[in-house]
């Protein structure tokens, strides 16, 4: 049985659209930056925890030993050099870890969510005329910039640009966590970029600093701090709430499910859309969340699956089933966009053909 080495410690309480509730102990290092990156979710409510974060690691007597990188137990994993322990009783999970923990937490509540009938996904959300639209793509394919051309118009309001959850009753649930807008966007959200601002590097240099950035990470992730300070002051990108974004527009939380268009650059000269199957989009969903996130988070994903805490098959199966019933019925495309296009460019024509098919899509759904 878990025990606490803490009492009466001060918590951070999170819902995440009634199904999982997450409890961050607010002395840990790493509740800034949950604080600031869930702040969507933050309730004063408190109620049992289904996945707790502190930096106290719980005691694993004869755990088995994967090489110099793992410690395991049945139902817990501590990766040795980040000094990270996940636990899994059943539907209940604990993080603990003195890091930046945000990339632990990522992976751990997508478990946590297929459990519960929900599984992430990495897209761009919008709502349109009541109904959602999931805009899966890989980062830097213009899903920021389509958000912001997409909430000029009639009908549109935001959901998020990154990250959501896809219920097996269709329902999208939306995550708007802070967006992160970098130089490339200066004319897409100009009032952005008014007054006295952090610098950002020239658009030309954005990419180089993204490369450098993924590098370092691994090692930033060890000290919460830094990992906080980094993201808050890096040049490549400044953090700025939807509600800054978009001044006077309101954030829709969850709608049905109307559409899933994947978008993806391509080595062609123009854009062009095609229907694809059910299959294929969870397939795509499926592989675009993982290799999306960030490297680590990719490791504990991996960790856990390597000591049989989330088999392999049990995890992406199960993810498997819920994204299939919530896709079941609804169209799938894929919209490709040239490689040579930039981010504005390329929103141009998401916009463009997102205008050309919806209009019929709802039609027949209403």
């Amino acid at each position: 049985m878990h025990k606490q080495t803490k009492t009466n410690t001060k918590a951070l309480h999170f819902d995440i659209h009634g199904r999982i509730t997450l409890r961050v102990d607010a002395a840990a290092p790493s509740a800034p930056q949950l604080r600031s990156m869930l702040a969507c979710f933050a309730t004063d409510t408190e109620r049992p925890a289904d996945i707790t974060v502190d930096d106290q690691l719980e005691p694993m007597p004869d755990a088995g030993l994967l090489e110099h990188e793992l410690a395991y137990t049945d139902n817990s994993v501590r990766f040795q050099a980040e000094q990270l322990q996940v636990v899994r009783d059943g539907n209940q999970w604990r993080i603990h870890g003195p890091g930046e923990l945000l990339t632990s937490v990522v992976p751990v509540l997508d478990a946590a969510m297929v459990a519960r009938g929900a599984g992430m996904i990495h897209a761009a959300t919008m709502a349109y005329r009541g109904h959602a639209i999931a805009l899966p793509a890989a980062g830097g394919t213009g899903k920021t910039s389509t958000a912001a051309k997409l909430m000029r118009r009639e009908g549109w309001s935001f959901m998020g640009d990154d990250w959501a959850f896809l219920a097996e009753d269709a329902t999208l649930l939306g995550y708007a966590k802070p967006m992160f807008i970098k130089p490339h966007h200066r004319n897409i959200y100009p009032h952005l970029f008014e007054g006295v601002r952090k610098p950002l590097v020239p658009p030309q240099l954005s990419k180089s600093v993204g490369r450098l950035t993924t590098v370092v990470h691994p090692y930033v992730i060890r000290y919460p701090r830094l990992a906080d300070f980094s993201r808050r002051w890096s040049p490549e990108h400044r953090m700025v709430d939807a509600s800054k974004a978009f001044p006077g527009r309101e954030v829709t939380t969850t709608a049905p499910l109307a559409a899933a268009i994947y978008i993806e650059r391509y080595e062609g000269s123009r854009s062009r859309i095609v229907e694809r199957t059910t299959d294929w989009m969870v397939d795509r969903m499926i592989g675009n969340f993982h290799i999306e996130m960030a490297g680590f988070s990719q490791h504990v994903v991996t960790g856990l699956a390597a000591t049989s805490v989330v088999p392999w098959r049990e995890h992406f199966a199960a993810k498997g089933v819920v994204l299939s019933k919530a896709l079941d019925g609804r169209p799938c495309h894929l919209l490709q966009v040239p490689s040579a296009y930039s981010a504005d460019e390329a929103s141009d024509d998401i916009v463009r053909y997102l205008e050309e098919l919806l209009p019929s899509v709802l039609d027949e759904q209403i």
